[in-house]
């Protein structure tokens, strides 16, 4: 089962940290976390381990909207919030890797009509900040 949903482009890693950013505040995700996985081995398990992961940071982004119609649904759902979309370096220097959660993953833990319903809005809002990075990255 795929539960992230991938793209490939060829910028660094800062201008698909930032295109990111911009790409899901224009679909109304605001970033609630943001974990810089890099830096967080190093301090914690040697820089070694740091180096290893390379660039690779962690955005929890959330879009209250959803969040509020996902929770009044199934409060459980809090345990898959906010959605994380990581962004990463590629093996070349050039190239970045881009990846959400599939919203679908929601759907097949619940059942829920209403958790189907937010899950399909956020769908088509991560696929739509995805396919931004993309047209950003080709221009």
């Amino acid at each position: 089962m795929s539960y992230t949903h991938t793209i490939t482009v060829p910028m660094t890693y800062d201008q698909a940290v930032e295109t990111t950013r911009a790409a899901l505040a224009d679909q109304g995700f605001g970033i609630l976390t943001e974990i810089d996985v890099k830096a967080t081995f190093t301090k914690k398990l040697g820089a070694e381990s740091g180096e290893a992961v390379g660039d690779y940071i962690i955005l929890g982004a959330c879009n209250p909207t959803l969040a509020s119609k996902a929770l009044a649904a199934e409060p459980q759902l809090g345990a898959l919030l906010p959605c994380n979309v990581v962004v990463r370096r590629a093996a070349a220097e050039d190239r970045a890797i881009v990846e959400t959660i599939d919203p679908q993953t929601m759907v097949q833990l619940s059942g829920s009509d209403a958790v189907r319903e937010v899950a399909e809005d956020a769908e088509q809002r991560l696929r739509a900040a995805l396919d931004a990075i993309r047209a950003a990255a080709k221009n």
